[in-house]
């Protein structure tokens, strides 16, 4: 029987997962819902199950032969402590191992050479490589970290139409719009605040960088210092001996003209997607394991 290796990208929107041969070309490919392994366990395990499923069907395999497959999985939040360790005893497949996505974007972007990634959405983190050695930046969350996130920027914005509100600062066309989605009521804001996701905030964040294209003073001064922190980020990425750098995420394509020239200057497209990498991991990490 053939050896199937499975690649899977998972986060807190969806679930993607590609199988793929011992040369590593991918035959099936799928989708399913959020994976996010530290907020919803039961319902990770259930969406990485289900792309599996769905990626062998895709190949035209029978879906069960998924259990057989040797799998490298590049989930979100499994950098925190004791998390992939419960999820791995649940693993349906032959054999596991469960990476951040930040390790297998990086492995898409640059394949095995050397450089850096910096993941801008609703979250952010930053990962360099340099030989051997893979150092990471930021990636603790929207609680203590995130600085220039869509969710900060759209927490930011808020904070601004509270303060407009309240007489302290001067608004803008943004803040007018904003407030007036909640009937210019800043409690209502408070209310909204109180049980919002990162995603929550982070759907401001486009409305964002519309405001500050159009010179809307409050986009832009929210827009420089996400940009900021960004630049802060990438100098220690410098200074750790990367410099060629991806961005990626959602907000990868409207970042580049606010950060500094000399970043800008240093940016690379991506060799390929996450999905990609994670197959590439999968099959470099388990083929010598299943050789002849």
């Amino acid at each position: 029987m053939p050896e199937y290796f499975i690649g899977i990208d998972g986060g807190g929107t969806s679930c993607r997962a590609a199988v793929a041969k011992a040369d590593g070309a991918i035959i099936g490919m799928a989708k399913s819902g959020s994976s996010n392994i530290l907020t919803d366990m039961d319902g990770a395990l259930t969406s990485i199950i289900d792309a599996s499923r769905g990626a062998f069907a895709a190949a035209g395999l029978d879906p069960d032969t998924h259990m057989s497959a040797h799998a490298l999985l590049g989930l979100a939040g499994s950098n925190v402590e004791g998390v992939t360790e419960k999820l791995l005893t649940r693993l349906p497949f032959r054999r596991s191992e469960v990476v951040t996505d930040g390790v297998i974007a990086l492995q898409g972007a640059f394949g095995h050479d050397d450089g850096a990634i910096a993941i801008l959405g609703t979250g952010t983190a930053y990962l360099c490589r340099r030989g051997a050695q893979l150092r990471t930046f930021g990636g603790w969350g929207f609680i203590v970290a995130d600085q220039g996130s869509g969710a900060r920027l759209g927490n930011a914005l808020l904070q601004e139409c509270l303060l407009v509100s309240d007489g302290i600062r001067q608004g803008s066309d943004l803040t007018e719009h904003v407030l007036k989605e909640f009937g210019d009521e800043p409690s209502r804001i408070v209310a909204f605040a109180r049980y919002a996701t990162p995603s929550d905030f982070g759907r401001y964040a486009p409305k964002i960088f519309d405001a500050a294209n159009a010179n809307d003073p409050i986009g832009v001064k929210l827009l420089q210092a996400g940009a900021a922190a960004i630049d802060e980020t990438l100098e220690a990425v410098v200074r750790a001996g990367c410099g060629s750098i991806c961005l990626l995420g959602g907000l990868a394509p409207h970042y580049p003209q606010w950060l500094s020239d000399a970043h800008r200057a240093r940016l690379v497209a991506p060799r390929a997607d996450a999905l990609h990498g994670a197959v590439a991991l999968a099959v470099s990490r388990f083929a010598h394991e299943v050789a002849p």
